[in-house]
């Protein structure tokens, strides 16, 4: 890696990295002990900004662990599914009613 700092104190950290065809961004932090750490950021595409707050990602790990518990249902056409997605929705509407 190589360090440039220029007369107006820009600092260019230069690296070959062969398979990086985007630019990366790093976060400046300042340590208790003085040391300034940069660590890689990863940029997320605008339109998929939402996917990764902290609420999204706390309900895909919920998913994920029930999916491994073995809490799923498969459909062998879509008209299976649809019905059973009906039936469900039918009893959720039933409990709201009592």
């Amino acid at each position: 890696m190589v360090i440039n700092v220029s007369s107006r104190g820009t600092v260019t950290l230069k690296e070959v990295r062969p398979d990086q065809e985007d630019e990366v961004l790093f976060k400046a932090v300042r340590r208790e002990d003085g040391v300034i750490e940069l660590r890689p950021q990863i940029t997320v595409d605008a339109s998929a900004v939402w996917f990764w707050n902290e609420e999204w990602q706390r309900r895909e790990r919920e998913v994920r662990e029930s999916y491994n518990r073995g809490n799923f249902t498969c459909h062998g056409s879509s008209d299976a599914l649809m019905g059973h997605l009906e039936r469900l929705a039918e009893e959720s509407r039933a409990e709201r009613r009592k």
